[in-house]
């Protein structure tokens, strides 16, 4: 089942908007917004006035139409190799739940609750446990005596690189990373065009695409030294989405074209070009609470505890009491992990030879080592399935014998 063009439109706008307000100087961060787009489309679905209007504008789609996108999205992300999705929905036992709207629930996703709010607890948790493989372990919303509705959305993706990465011990000599012992990442090829770079709003951006066996490719992203993380993130999100923005590694000129980047004609033993890219390893999770920043998500009125605000779900008066997400992503030599739960509870109310080099190659070096975004992207269709900010790489779990020097690397 393909991902309809204007749902992933929908859902890497709500990414863009996001990513400007997760992302901060000095603290990592990760988000998927596919997780958070599929309950939210089904809230609107169930909506009515102002709620339904606010959720509608967060979410790109008309509530009419929000049911039908949500249920297309999730079955869709299942299908994806490498990908797992799910949604789960459950209610009070004596809430009185319009057919209509469960009717369009994806299949064996509706629950009921039980009277003991630890039980209710611990079986959500275990949910969330199960359907990220334990990368997520709790609901990331509790469970209240007056929870009547909660609705999560959980996603794991993974994806192995086709070419893996050298990985050892490596201390940076300069820049915010100074001093850190963490595991360097370093490979070549002889395909210029993984690189590139972008002149966007948030000034110029060099974006790296590592390409993973299943579909799923990672994209670093690294902007201007003085450029805003969220705007470097959003600006990333759009050369995800935009391809031919981008001014390809065979095309820069030499010098310094890009952020991190030197390009220069090279004596080599090979006949091949090459680009050389250095990264970090890196381990990032992330809570975020949806309610504070209500809006961006289309929660403003739906919080509104004086009224109901959901008809189409049920006839009781229902407002949104708790919304939130964990997140975690790892980018390591082999490939990259992640993994997402988003829940809304609704309350009542490399050394050569010593001959001399036959060639002069194109040589493009992609330096990493200082903070820089990243996004996990489905190759075919563009849709972002996580976004993050690498404010610190992982550290090390060995200290390296000296400091280490990325020049003359390979992978």
């Amino acid at each position: 089942m393909p991902i309809p063009s204007h749902t992933v439109r929908a859902v890497n706008d709500l990414t863009a908007r996001w990513a400007r307000t997760a992302a901060a100087p000095g603290r990592n961060t990760v988000v998927s917004a596919p997780s958070a787009w599929v309950p939210l489309a089904f809230l609107a679905a169930g909506a009515a006035g102002s709620a339904a209007a606010e959720l509608g504008l967060a979410l790109g789609v008309p509530p009419h139409r929000a049911a039908e996108a949500g249920r297309q999205l999730v079955g869709a992300l299942g299908e994806l190799r490498g990908v797992e999705a799910a949604l789960g929905v459950w209610t009070r036992g004596d809430l009185p739940v319009e057919l209509r709207w469960t009717t369009a629930l994806p299949p064996d996703s509706h629950r009921l609750l039980g009277p003991d709010t630890a039980e209710n607890q611990a079986e959500l948790d275990r949910w969330a446990a199960d359907r990220t493989a334990g990368a997520i372990r709790r609901m990331p919303v509790t469970v209240r005596p007056d929870t009547e509705l909660l609705l999560a959305a959980a996603l794991t993706l993974r994806t192995d690189w086709i070419r893996p990465f050298a990985a050892r011990p490596y201390r940076p000599r300069s820049g915010p990373w100074a001093g850190l012992d963490v595991t360097g990442l370093s490979r070549t090829t002889a395909l210029l065009d993984r690189v590139g770079v972008a002149d966007t709003e948030a000034g110029p951006l060099t974006v790296l695409h590592v390409l993973g066996l299943d579909g799923i490719d990672v994209h670093l992203c690294l902007g201007g030294e003085d450029a805003a993380p969220g705007a470097v993130l959003a600006a990333a999100v759009r050369t995800a989405e935009q391809p031919r923005a981008l001014r390809l590694g065979s095309t820069l000129a030499d010098g310094e074209p890009g952020p991190g980047l030197r390009s220069y004609w090279h004596p080599s033993y090979r006949s091949e070009h090459q680009l050389a890219q250095w990264t970090v390893e890196f381990e990032l999770s992330a809570e975020h609470d949806l309610l504070a920043d209500a809006e961006l998500f289309g929660l403003r009125a739906a919080t509104d505890a004086t009224r109901g605000h959901f008809p189409g779900i049920s006839s009781a008066p229902l407002a949104i009491g708790a919304a939130a997400q964990s997140a975690t992503a790892l980018f390591g030599p082999k490939g990259f992990r992640a993994a997402a739960v988003t829940a809304f509870a609704a309350i009542g109310a490399g050394t050569g030879p010593t001959r001399r080099p036959p060639y002069r190659v194109r040589r493009i070096e992609a330096d990493f080592s200082r903070p820089f975004a990243f996004l996990a992207v489905h190759r075919a269709s563009r849709l972002v399935l996580a976004a993050g900010w690498v404010a610190e790489p992982r550290v090390a779990e060995r200290e390296p014998e000296e400091p280490e020097d990325w020049e003359g690397t390979e992978g």
